[in-house]
């Protein structure tokens, strides 16, 4: 039995999916362990994984929050109980608050644990577990400690390896297969920033556009829908990356490792770093050194977009190799070490 924790958001959320889904066709007993409150909460019981919701505090950079402090205590308690009656032989954690509790109480009991970081630096929550660890999966090259090198292997992103052909894609969704589409997500939850920003800035263009605001957003941005200006809640990645020319989005890990196995070239919006410490900044700016992406300019996104439209090839050759194919599979293999 592996048990898998992470989540909070699809950041963490989809990747140990992935690898659930790849552990589970190997014949392996799988667990997920994610936080009440999560995206976890909504999406697990929509998947056959046999799962449990816990408190899990979620840790501010800025300012110390007894509450959350209690919820995490609460949170390690109940991660013990669900250790104690799942008695899983490998944990992995994919980070962020809800991959917290489950993975620190498991480390102390001695179980075997790997850690996977999506972003292009480590996060509060794989930096505190790394010292407990047996291994530490990467998506992409992090500058590390020697201590943490020695244990640290680059395997990618993980990310649910479907494809569909663009027109069949284009055609579900409802779109004409003869116009290029541009797609806008703000990360799984939505972003309110892009949500008010982008919309009259791309409407003027005349391009079809499928825009996810947010389940909580869907309401008060319905009015953004037209003809060609499609508003979702929450759209299925694949599906809709597969039918899409060109992505606008923030510049969260699973977004752009998800762009890269489809070779769909984006215009990026990362979030400030004060609001995650620089890790979307730094995977922006990695993915636009490596010739795959652009940082988005409001100030002329319409030259942007026909720009990239026109020619979207070399963006897609960078895309090509930077994509994350096999990942799940690397990370499986991994944790069979430790079964």
């Amino acid at each position: 039995m592996v048990l898998l924790t992470g989540g909070g958001t699809g950041g963490h959320l989809f990747p140990a999916l992935a690898v659930a889904e790849e552990l589970r066709r190997r014949g392996h007993g799988v667990f997920y362990l994610g936080a009440e409150g999560g995206l976890e909460a909504r999406l697990l019981p929509q998947t056959p994984l046999p799962h449990a919701l816990i408190p899990a505090g979620k840790l501010d950079r800025s300012a110390f929050r007894p509450g959350e402090a209690l919820a995490l205590l609460r949170g390690l308690r109940a991660a013990r109980e669900v250790l104690e009656a799942v008695r899983p032989r490998a944990i992995l954690s994919t980070g962020g608050y809800a991959g917290f509790p489950g993975a620190f109480a498991g480390a102390l009991r001695g179980i075997p644990l790997l850690l996977h970081e999506q972003n292009a630096r480590l996060g509060l929550a794989i930096r505190f577990l790394s010292p407990w660890a047996r291994g530490l999966a990467l998506s992409v090259p992090v500058p590390l400690s020697t201590g943490l090198a020695r244990k640290a292997r680059v395997v990618g992103y993980p990310v649910r390896e479907v494809r569909y052909p663009k027109e069949e894609a284009k055609a579900r969704l409802g779109f004409d297969p003869d116009k290029p589409l541009l797609l806008v997500l703000g990360g799984s939850q939505g972003s309110l920033e892009l949500n008010q920003t982008l919309p009259p800035l791309l409407k003027p263009l005349g391009l079809p556009v499928l825009h996810q605001v947010g389940e909580r957003w869907l309401g008060r941005f319905r009015h953004l829908e037209g003809e060609a200006y499609r508003v979702a809640g929450f759209v299925e990645a694949p599906l809709a990356m597969s039918a899409a020319d060109l992505l606008l989005a923030r510049a969260g890990a699973g977004t752009l490792a998800e762009a890269a196995f489809h070779r769909l070239p984006a215009l990026l919006f990362p979030l400030s770093p004060r609001l995650d410490g620089g890790a979307q900044v730094a995977d922006a700016l990695a993915d636009r050194k490596a010739g795959a992406a652009e940082l988005g300019d409001r100030a002329r996104l319409g030259e942007q977009v026909r720009r990239i439209l026109e020619r979207p090839e070399p963006y897609r050759e960078a895309l090509g190799r930077l994509s994350p194919e096999g990942a799940a599979g690397r990370l499986a293999d991994w944790l069979e070490e430790f079964l």
